[in-house]
């Protein structure tokens, strides 16, 4: 796993093992065991590390109008009951902010879809687990084709 990985020495002396992973990926889930000999006695502990990842269809920057879907899986084990997404993390109209049992589909996403998508999942076991995505849309450019343009100042 390297070099996403790292402990930080000088936490050691205070009894802090931290690992680092970073970036996480999809594949660094399951079981992670630390071991640590201080003195005569041998310190270990346990953790199970899930991983949520969001998912699109195709690669950002999405392209405007361009049909697209967000997917949000976790390595969670319990069935899944519920998917929630959110839109800028805010609560906004039915429309744009819904539960179901699957993934997020645009048909003809806009300027206005960019920006952070929030999913949150809800499993049989009640335990939830989220994630965000950023996500940067290409617009088509001016439906009208003429710039005007004082002289002397710049047009973009």
């Amino acid at each position: 796993m390297r070099p996403r990985v790292a402990i930080q020495d000088s936490a050691l002396r205070s009894g802090n093992f931290s690992l680092r992973i970073s970036p996480v990926r999809s594949g660094d889930a399951g079981l992670y065991e630390a071991r640590v000999a201080h003195n005569a006695e041998l310190l270990s502990c346990r953790l199970q590390l899930g991983v949520v990842t969001v998912t699109p269809s195709q690669p950002s920057p999405v392209v405007e109008n361009e049909p697209l879907l967000l997917s949000c899986n976790s390595s969670h084990q319990a069935s899944l009951v519920e998917t929630c997404w959110f839109h800028k993390r805010r609560l906004l109209p039915s429309s744009r902010t819904f539960c179901s049992r699957g993934a997020h589909f645009m048909l003809r996403p806009a300027m206005s879809d960019a920006g952070y998508w929030h999913c949150q999942l809800r499993y049989s076991d009640n335990e939830i687990v989220s994630a965000t995505y950023n996500l940067q849309i290409l617009g088509n450019g001016p439906s009208n084709p003429i710039v005007y343009a004082a002289a002397g100042s710049a047009a973009d």
